[in-house]
């Protein structure tokens, strides 16, 4: 894994230290005991259960070593430091698409914590680069398969 900073708010990045803390404590003591009952049965080929347990280590101690990587370049983002009328990591955004009436609320984050069922673009999403150093007025165009998008924005608040 690269060593490339990862933006994060406050709140995300105590939610992937509660992830990690929840992965090391409580799911890899559970999986070693579902390893050690699945050896217990014999190291059958057609052993499933042991196979589904190394798979369940794999995915676990991947994912612990991908938020230890993530926690170490953390970088939090500072509502302070930030231009307030600029597009930036940590600012809301409200953008309308060209040819609707309907405004869309983002918030931009790194891209750890990015969720866009949440509203929450990463700031290496082609929407989140393109919004970047943008001001209220101004117009961003994403270019998508079916053609390009354009955004107006409407709205840039730190909460």
């Amino acid at each position: 894994m690269s060593e490339r900073p990862v933006y994060l708010t406050q709140e995300g990045y105590q939610q992937l230290v509660e992830e990690l803390n929840q992965l090391r404590t409580i799911q890899r003591p559970k999986v070693a005991q579902r390893l050690h009952d699945a050896l217990a049965e014999g190291e059958l080929i057609e052993n499933a259960e042991l196979e589904d347990a190394r798979r369940e280590q794999a995915f676990t101690e991947q994912r612990i070593y991908i938020l230890e990587q993530q926690l170490r370049n953390a970088i939090l983002i500072e509502k302070t430091s930030a231009p307030k009328d600029i597009v930036g990591i940590g600012s809301h955004i409200t953008v309308r698409e060209a040819g609707t009436d309907m405004p869309e609320v983002y918030h931009m984050v790194g891209s750890a914590e990015a969720s866009p069922m949440e509203g929450k673009i990463s700031n290496e999403s082609p929407l989140g680069k393109v919004l970047l150093g943008k001001r209220v007025g101004d117009k961003a165009t994403v270019r998508a398969p079916d053609g390009d998008i354009v955004f107006e924005i409407l709205e840039i608040a730190w909460e």
